[in-house]
């Protein structure tokens, strides 16, 4: 009854008036503060103690259900009010939180209806990859003169995840058996022969021989069907996500690394390529190289989160795991720093039977001494300046 001071205090000035002055004039007064007073106290008695709620999330993701950055939240609050609400309006606020600390706030009111409660539908603005979660819903409520406040908050869960923005890459030229960029240690293995084991059914392709064709699926859709053979398998690939606390000056650099290790992710596994992956953030985090999907999905899991946090010499950290590097492998460096370090992590590989291979983030240095020094010690890789180009960028050619 704490709110109901300022009400009270009204009724007994109004009482002393009448008691002291009299009339009709103060009379009326007092009646009409009087019936105020009992519209104040179920006020104060009911408030949003009533009150209940849900929240349902519609998201832009597509297969699964699961969203890439970009992508926008639909959310529907159903407020519910049993009985009657004193309420002429409840200002409801929700807040967004995301894993790094940034927040995105709305606020609405609106008028509840007798016996039904109140809807309330919005829509987040694009989000960036990482993890969210809403804070406790707040709602207030104020009487028509503004004189007693509520505030209740309620606990709906809800959280979600927002996977790195990928783009589809068609070819990756460090894959192709006539690619020289491939190294030689790994030309006679990157012959994917088709084995004779049928993975499958593809649409027909004009020059397939005859033994190809799949006559039952052909005479099944009507339309001519080839059967698709398992090639074998590549050497295993591991990507290396530098993660350093000063290895992306730009924010959106290091968002573009994470993008680039996705989206060759999403390329291996349309390849059925063995791809592993290690981060060298604040933690090291590692992933044998394997080909299925579950995997993969732990690694891009672990991608939706990541910092640029990690401390400490690239070489060093990377030589206590040898079991994620074994010879052969394909070594692929991903990260935007220019420096010393960077070539002696790309030559630690290389004397370790694997084939290093660097994706620098971001506009080619202005200084070439870099890239000079990396090419005449034989080391390969690419430049990507943006995601749009990374297709381009991953059909061949060295640092341009």
């Amino acid at each position: 009854m704490k709110r109901l001071w300022r009400p009270g205090l009204l009724w007994l000035v109004c009482l002393l008036y009448t008691v002291y002055q009299g009339g009709k004039t103060s009379i009326m007064l007092l009646m009409m503060v009087t019936i105020l007073m009992v519209y104040w106290i179920l006020c104060s008695w009911i408030g949003l103690k009533k009150m209940s709620g849900t929240r349902s999330l519609s998201m832009d993701g597509g297969l699964g259900g699961q969203m890439q950055a970009g992508d926008q939240v639909h959310v529907k609050l159903n407020l519910e009010h049993r009985g009657w609400a004193p309420h002429p309006f409840i200002v409801v606020r929700e807040m967004l939180k995301r894993h790094s600390g940034g927040s995105w706030a709305f606020e609405e009111s609106v008028i509840p209806r007798f016996r039904s409660g109140a809807e309330i539908s919005f829509q987040t603005p694009p989000l960036e990859r990482g993890r969210y979660s809403f804070a406790e819903t707040e709602c207030h409520a104020e009487d028509i003169f503004g004189l007693i406040k509520h505030t209740r908050t309620f606990d709906f869960k809800g959280e979600f995840y927002v996977l790195p923005r990928t783009v589809f890459i068609p070819y990756w030229h460090l894959t192709d058996r006539n690619s020289r960029f491939a190294g030689p240690e790994n030309a006679q293995s990157l012959s994917r022969r088709e084995t004779t084991q049928i993975n499958g059914v593809r649409e027909y392709v004009y020059g397939d021989r005859l033994s190809r064709i799949h006559w039952n699926a052909t005479a099944k859709t009507g339309s001519w069907k080839s059967k698709e053979f398992e090639h074998e398998s590549l050497p295993k690939t591991v990507l290396v996500l530098d993660a350093g606390l000063n290895s992306y000056p730009d924010p959106a650099e290091f968002e573009l690394a994470i993008s680039t290790a996705a989206s060759l992710l999403d390329y291996s596994a349309r390849e059925r390529i063995s791809i592993g992956m290690c981060t060298l953030g604040s933690s090291f985090k590692g992933f044998l190289p394997m080909n299925n999907t579950a995997d993969r999905q732990r690694m891009v899991q672990h991608l939706v989160d990541l910092k640029a946090d990690g401390q400490g010499s690239l070489k060093e950290r990377l030589a206590g795991k040898k079991e994620l590097f074994a010879p052969g492998t394909f070594f692929v460096l991903i990260s935007s720093r220019t420096d010393k370090e960077i070539v002696e992590t790309l030559q630690w590989a290389k004397s370790n039977q694997m084939s290093p291979y660097h994706i620098f983030i971001g506009e080619a240095p202005q200084d070439g001494r870099f890239l000079t020094s990396l090419r005449q010690q034989g080391l390969r890789g690419i430049v990507v300046p943006s995601l749009q180009e990374l297709p381009v960028s991953m059909r061949g050619g060295r640092y341009d």
